[in-house]
């Protein structure tokens, strides 16, 4: 028995040197990186316009406070074989990239208001999309304001928007689908402002005073609904909008949390800092609010995102939905970023990732 366990340990050190050894080697190394560019190449995102329904990713689901797991904020509904991405957190395209979702399918930005960590990464997706075969310059849809920022990212980028197309040529940057271009709308009451190819997007107004306009989103598709309520304190119209959707996405602030924040940043003599948690909780809605809202409105499911702080372990999360439970027993998740939800059209919604 000794001999045999012997034999077996010296076994396991050979492999363990050999594959040492080989992963040394620059052919080995070579086919490993082969290996995983075509995986990178061929990646998960293209399943996501498989079939004919509502989708949902998440490709951001974070706040302005950093997280390693998590970037700003970023929805994309996908319906069919295009997709729209809400707000444009610092990060979140990354996210979009990394899934292998195809930027060309992009057809659209909606913006819910212009805080910056809801439009950081509107460039990153302008040439991203661009530069992926976009045929036409990007739409971006917001309340008034929304001219302001287009014309101003269109000018902070029209340099780079020059090399681009003098290093790769027009047939990879080509000038007809170059910029944005700004999509306005009325945002003091619902409307619908995108209707098109069995798709329905209606806007509505919501509470994040002093910043206004601000707006949520609701998606209607193949007999599917999805609500994106945007930055907002709890809002009436938000539930009047989400009335029988099928998910709410509903932006969550756990205010007890940050009340520690608070007295954290207090204590170690950061008073900016003391100053800006003192002054947030009065226009974000927390957790147990949101379910009210979703019970309220009749929604299937509740996901929270736009999470702040980010629960990004086990405890933390536990903090964050203290209460959530005695308002709203089930049908409530917490988001994460590459989160992907599916309703088809026969119905339910099945959660996985990309």
């Amino acid at each position: 028995m000794a001999r045999l366990l012997t034999i077996l340990l010296i076994t396991a050190a050979a492999v363990l040197v050999a594959g040492f050894v080989a992963l040394r080697t620059p052919a080995v190394q070579d086919r490993l990186f082969d290996a995983a560019l075509e995986k990178a190449m061929t990646g998960p995102g293209a399943r996501i316009f498989e079939g004919d329904g509502l989708k949902v990713f998440f490709c951001g689901t974070g706040s302005p406070l950093p997280s390693a797991r998590r970037a700003q904020n970023c929805t994309a509904v996908i319906a069919g074989d295009r997709f729209f991405i809400i707000d444009a957190g610092s990060g979140s395209f990354e996210t979009v990239q990394a899934a292998s979702i195809s930027a060309s399918r992009l057809a659209g930005v909606f913006l819910t208001h212009f805080h910056s960590d809801h439009i950081g990464d509107l460039s990153e997706i302008n040439l991203g999309s661009w530069v992926t075969a976009r045929p036409a310059p990007l739409p971006v849809y917001g309340p008034e304001g929304v001219e302001r920022v287009v014309a101003g990212e269109n000018e902070a980028f029209a340099l780079d928007a020059g090399y681009r197309i003098a290093h790769h040529g027009k047939g990879v940057a080509p000038l007809r689908s170059k910029g944005m271009v700004a999509r306005p709308f009325d945002g003091s009451a619902p409307a619908v402002v995108l209707e098109e190819g069995g798709l329905k997007v209606t806007a509505f107004p919501v509470k994040h005073d002093p910043v206004d306009p601000a707006v949520g989103y609701r998606f209607d598709y193949q007999g599917r609904s999805v609500v994106i309520s945007g930055d907002t304190a709890y809002s009436e119209n938000l539930i009047a909008a989400a009335n029988g959707a099928d998910v709410l996405i509903h932006e969550a602030q756990a205010n007890h949390m940050v009340a520690k924040m608070e007295r954290a940043a207090a204590a170690a003599g950061n008073a900016t800092l003391a100053k800006i948690f003192s002054d947030i909780p009065d226009y974000h809605t927390t957790p147990e609010e949101a379910a009210r809202a979703a019970n309220e409105a009749g929604a299937k499911w509740l996901v929270l995102s736009h999470l702040t702080p980010a629960p990004d372990n086990a405890i933390a999360r536990r903090i964050f939905m203290r209460g959530v439970g005695k308002v709203r027993p089930s049908g409530v998740k917490l988001a994460e970023d590459r989160m992907l939800i599916t309703l088809p059209e026969a119905g339910g919604a099945e959660f996985g990732s990309l």
